[in-house]
């Protein structure tokens, strides 16, 4: 067992009554495709404490995830899968009402896992059956999103036991309550950018009142990628906060989606970085700090990704 201090992380309880850890650790690093970079990571994270993972077809790291999982087993850093929350998501592609459970089934083998902890809808749109790419870069790849088809294959999935939960990722509040009028089981989760650049309030209130739970991607402002910004990282407002903390703006960023009551996915490769993502919880931010994080602009990065153009609707003019 390794000697490294781990923090505890808390959970919360989904709609499906499963518990969920509140930081998940994301491994949609588009900048390497090197599996063992990948594999070496996961493996520290379960040693500084993370249990919950995030993956996605379209990541292209699941099969390195499944090979970090077994190799933590085989270590002894974890004594059974089912100490770790594992989440992974269905792409464009096979978003339609007979791909879902195929798909679920190909992620599941890559992993080299019986089940997921939460299987999500990537987007609400889709694209030609068997046209799996990252970026679409023209509008005759979207085809019609069959919502009320897809969602009875993710319940399907569900009942077979191949996905204890559920979920969505990047769907409005106009989606969900398309999503919620016709389904059996309800989204346990809706994924979607929030940070203190982007913050979210009229969605986050929503489904906090539909007891669906948050969870922020982007939660630094995704800076280095083709859509995000330095909004927050260099936020002169966030600085003064962190100061006052003797905290990280990364630090005070994730604290504070921590106090809004959303779950999150972090996204280091860093050891240090890794540790530093989990010591939010000795600390809290006062009334002043809300002050200064209420005056950040407001501004959607992830307007039209994962497509090169803009999707009509996508996000239905909300913010």
């Amino acid at each position: 067992m390794s000697s490294t201090k781990q923090v505890a992380i808390p959970n919360v309880v989904l709609q499906s009554s499963f518990s969920m850890p509140v930081i998940g650790f994301g491994t949609a690093a588009f900048e390497t495709d090197d599996g063992d970079v990948h594999k070496q990571a996961v493996i520290e994270a379960i040693k500084v404490g993370y249990r919950h993972f995030d993956t996605a077809s379209v990541y292209g790291s699941e099969q390195a995830l499944g090979e970090a999982i077994a190799e933590a087993l085989k270590l002894g850093l974890i004594s059974s899968r089912d100490e770790l929350f594992i989440t992974s998501k269905l792409w464009l592609s096979d978003n339609h009402p007979d791909l879902v459970l195929p798909a679920l089934r190909k992620s599941l083998q890559n992993l080299g896992l019986e089940y997921l902890d939460l299987y999500l809808i990537h987007w609400p749109m889709s694209a030609k059956p068997g046209l799996f790419k990252a970026s679409y870069d023209d509008e005759n790849d979207l085809v019609p999103f069959d919502l009320k088809g897809v969602w009875t294959s993710m319940e399907q999935c569900h009942k077979l036991g191949l996905a204890k939960s559920i979920g969505v990722s990047n769907f409005s509040i106009n989606k969900l309550e398309h999503l919620l009028s016709f389904a059996t089981i309800p989204p346990a989760v809706n994924q979607v950018e929030m940070n203190a650049s982007w913050q979210q309030k009229n969605l986050t209130e929503y489904c906090k009142a539909k007891s669906i739970i948050v969870t922020a991607y982007s939660r630094l402002g995704a800076k280095g990628t083709s859509w995000g910004s330095n909004d927050v990282m260099d936020s002169e407002l966030l600085k003064e906060v962190a100061q006052a903390h003797g905290k990280t703006v990364a630090q005070v960023s994730l604290r504070w989606l921590y106090e809004q009551g959303v779950t999150f996915a972090v996204k280091s490769y860093n050891k240090e970085r890794m540790k530093q993502n989990l010591e939010i919880f000795d600390f809290s931010l006062t009334s002043d700090d809300y002050q200064k994080i209420n005056q950040i602009k407001q501004t959607r990065k992830s307007v039209n990704n994962p497509t090169t153009f803009v999707v009509a609707d996508l996000f239905d003019g909300e913010n």
